[in-house]
């Protein structure tokens, strides 16, 4: 076993429930027999669950509902009703995840398991930000760079409303493209995540993800994400060091799936390599129709070596438009509204061609990594010749995270990963040149 993979410390795990104007704490370090935290570059708000053991005496009924005021479990004498807060440290040789500043709330608890003596109570939890989203309704108009209205509806309804909700302005990323939208009362996260799809970095380099991870809100590019340097090497090895707490263990792969390499047919159902875009404009009633063909070395920026098209004899997928000419302004001006000749075809080649692998790893738990980072795999080569043996050209390499899970539980933590690829290869074409 390695050394990070070893049972981590619960420093402090607290569940806050405020009832009838009193705030009452109780300590849940003893009870956890196993605690789940997500990330995703797909979700926009960070969540987790929680099993305890709760063997009683956790809690006080209140005189509304025992006037004795007897203690039972925090499940039904607290009790669980949804909105609690949980604050949080656990503790890894690697790093800590600390949620003191920043508590997660409880969506709900179940009982799976419940004798006279014992329970088991799972809490379902989520982020402060996903609760203000919910009460969000966004009306008004935005204009100017898309980056700077995700900045503004942030602030306006997520941020200004809670000192614990983080936004870092260098994780929100400007756009090449301007965007004029009103909120139609969609909620802040709606309208965010729609405005991903509509987002240019650069000339041919469409697609943002909007997601949340413990350093808080994130809008970048697909292009920004994967370009940024790694921050760990992996590698993939059948045998650890025979010292169970040798650090070298600590980044070993100790297994991963391949659950995706390439749909070709999904593929080009999506119109990734050819597609064929009508646009329709109200004011001259005129219909313009465009082929966007993928070819070697589109992307901008890719994991690998430039990504490879297969021969396609026609348009596979076809995307209708209507432009959006003086909806949002006085007088009709003729110019379009983010034109969607710049971004609609391309950016529905970016997504699925980032996503079409996909590999699933354990890893020893580490708290530092965070949904869209990239990491280096390493795998080995399949032979049994010893003059063969090495790294996979092919499949090792960059790798960006996808999803994300740290899983604690009293005789281990582990880190899953989801892994996703644009292309193949141990070095990019950049680097080889």
């Amino acid at each position: 076993m390695a050394k990070a993979s070893a049972a981590s410390k619960y420093s402090e795990i607290t569940l806050i429930k405020d009832r009838d104007g009193e705030e009452i704490n109780v300590q849940l370090e003893g009870k956890t027999v196993e605690f789940n935290y997500y990330e995703s570059i797909r979700s926009p708000n960070i969540t987790a669950n929680l099993m305890i053991i709760d063997t009683g005496f956790s809690a006080r009924y209140s005189k509304e509902f025992d006037r004795q005021e007897r203690t039972g479990s925090i499940y039904s004498a607290l009790p669980l009703t949804g909105n609690e807060k949980l604050r949080f440290i656990i503790e890894s040789s690697l790093g800590q995840l600390n949620f003191t500043n920043r508590p997660l709330f409880v969506n709900g608890s179940t009982s799976p398991d419940q004798n006279s003596q014992r329970e088991a109570i799972l809490l379902s939890l989520f982020s402060e930000g996903a609760k203000l989203n919910s009460e969000s309704t966004v009306l008004r108009k935005y204009g100017g760079n898309i980056g700077e209205s995700v900045k503004n509806i942030l602030n306006e309804f997520l941020i200004q409303k809670s000192e614990s909700v983080r936004l870092n302005p260098n994780n929100i990323q400007s756009t090449a493209n301007a965007y004029n939208f009103v909120g139609n009362s969609k909620s802040a996260f709606e309208i965010i995540c729609n405005l991903g799809s509509k987002s240019i970095a650069q000339k041919d380099s469409a697609g943002f993800f909007f997601f949340e991870t413990k350093d808080g809100f994130n809008f970048k590019s697909i292009d920004d994400l994967i370009s940024k340097d790694s921050s760990y090497e992996y590698y993939k090895s059948e045998v650890l060091n025979q010292n169970m707490s040798d650090v070298g263990n600590d980044y070993k792969i100790l297994s991963h799936h391949v659950r995706k390499n390439q749909n070709l047919l999904n593929a080009l159902n999506a119109g990734v390599f050819l597609s064929r875009n009508i646009y329709f404009n109200p004011k001259t009633f005129e219909e313009t129709e465009l082929l966007y063909e993928f070819s070697d070395g589109k992307l901008v920026k890719s994991l690998g070596k430039s990504a490879e098209a297969p021969e396609v004899n026609g348009y596979t997928k076809t995307h209708y438009n209507i432009l959006d000419i003086g909806t949002l302004e006085e007088t009709v001006k003729g110019n379009d509204n983010n034109d969607p000749k710049d971004y609609q075809a391309q950016a529905a080649m970016r997504y699925n061609i980032l996503f079409s692998q996909l590999v699933d790893i354990q890893i020893p738990c580490n708290p530092n990594l965070k949904a869209g980072d990239t990491i280096d795999c390493y795998f080995e080569i399949i032979t049994q010749s010893k003059k063969e043996q090495g790294h996979d050209p092919v499949q090792s390499g960059k790798y960006l995270i996808v999803d994300l899970c740290h899983h604690f539980e009293p005789t281990r933590s582990i880190t899953s990963l989801t892994l996703a690829r644009d292309s193949y290869g141990l070095y990019t074409t950049k680097n080889e040149s």
